[in-house]
């Protein structure tokens, strides 16, 4: 499920993780950040779901669980950005 962080990364919280900022409508993937305590299911771990607002410091991502789509409020240390595979033509 979830791998062991590296000997030099232990500890460790990456202020631009922590900081980053998403914009409603951005495909994110759900990395769960093993300094920080989690606020969400483990199980949700590795999926990918849509930014639809920002409360406070965190963000409301929509996720598909079990053939239904649910919101759950998660920090933004726990989130990375995905592309979502749409390319511009030229």
């Amino acid at each position: 499920m979830v791998n062991r962080k590296k000997i030099r990364e232990r500890g460790k919280i990456s202020f631009s993780r922590a900081f980053q900022d998403f914009n409603k409508g951005d495909s994110v993937s759900v990395i769960i950040e093993k300094a920080k305590s989690l606020t969400f299911p483990k199980r949700i771990q590795g999926r990918c779901g849509i930014v639809e607002e920002k409360r406070g410091r965190s963000f409301i991502v929509t996720i598909n669980d079990m053939e239904k789509s649910k919101k759950f409020i998660i920090d933004p240390s726990h989130l990375k950005k995905i592309n979502s595979g749409a390319k511009s033509s030229k």
